[in-house]
């Protein structure tokens, strides 16, 4: 009898972790993305960041001249190394964070629209284009 109940709970909870892996992978990405915010985004961008001003040309979506002569020249060459640093590798990595995130997000609600995936792809490849391109 106790066996049964044990087995029977077992094939509940194997269902259960299987019919919802899609969501434990979105909640996990997207937990890894807070936490890479949090303990290695920031972290990491305060070597080129400033008081006044903005700290990035990737939070906007269009640059004027003056904008970018504003951040450029309000930095020193050691800050400008950091900066290419930070674009060159922990932007990068953040990209592939938020795509499996995104992901992860639009396959658990929209099952059978996979179509849609294409949307956090290209916005990693606009992203790493982006710091290619800064």
């Amino acid at each position: 009898m106790g066996k049964q109940l044990i087995d029977k709970n077992m094939i509940r909870t194997i269902k259960y972790f299987k019919n919802h892996t899609t969501l434990h992978f979105a909640i996990g990405y997207t937990l890894a993305m807070f936490l890479y915010v949090k303990f290695i985004f920031i972290p990491f961008s305060r070597c080129f960041t400033l008081d006044v001003g903005a700290n990035s040309l990737g939070l906007s979506f269009y640059y004027t001249i003056d904008m970018v002569q504003n951040f450029f020249e309000s930095r020193t060459h050691g800050q400008l190394l950091c900066y290419r640093k930070f674009l060159q590798i922990w932007d990068t990595i953040f990209a592939f964070i938020y795509t499996l995130m995104y992901a992860s997000w639009i396959i658990y609600f929209f099952k059978n629209k996979r179509l849609f995936l294409i949307i956090p792809v290209l916005s990693m490849v606009a992203d790493w284009t982006e710091n290619y391109v800064e």
